[in-house]
């Protein structure tokens, strides 16, 4: 079984140091990030990819993991997550924000990452006007509702009369 918060520490400090390539080599050959700004990256180079596109909007990361917990099938941990913009209209400004992260584990390594946080909160505090926010979380919500695992909540609501 794999040192759940030993991953967690070089998770971050990747995450932290720009450090694509450490960040996918802690995942499957087909494994998953899911951000929950940036969507889906599969496989190792759109992992590393994607951790640079982080390091082209913001700078000095820190990522936190807390009460961390593995069955080494799945893990989950709390965290609280700061940087500085480098977003247009939004550079220089703090952004910190906490979530839920779960790892789905196969074999040592990560095959599926995301995460659950409040997007507004991170955007509110770039400043960022209430439409664009808006359209952002619209987004999500529409990511998140046509997964197949939301399928059956929205046909039971949809059967109903209002």
């Amino acid at each position: 079984m794999v040192d759940f918060s030993q991953m967690l520490a070089r998770f971050a400090a990747a995450v932290e140091a720009n450090d694509g390539a450490g960040l996918a080599a802690l995942f499957a050959a087909d494994g998953v990030y899911e951000d929950g700004f940036y969507g889906a990256y599969a496989g190792a180079a759109a992992i590393a990819g994607m951790v640079a596109h982080f390091h082209e909007t913001g700078e000095d990361y820190r990522w936190e993991f807390v009460d961390p917990v593995s069955d080494g099938r799945a893990g989950y941990a709390h965290y609280r997550f700061s940087y500085r913009s480098k977003v247009a209209g939004a550079e220089g400004k703090p952004v910190a924000f906490e979530g839920i992260s779960h790892f789905t584990l196969r074999d040592g390594l990560i095959a599926r990452y995301c995460e659950v946080f409040d997007r507004g909160i991170a955007l509110a505090q770039q400043g960022f006007a209430a439409e664009r926010i808006k359209r952002v979380v619209e987004k999500a919500a529409a990511r998140q509702n046509g997964t197949p695992e939301f399928a059956a909540h929205l046909q039971r609501l949809a059967s109903r009369s209002a």
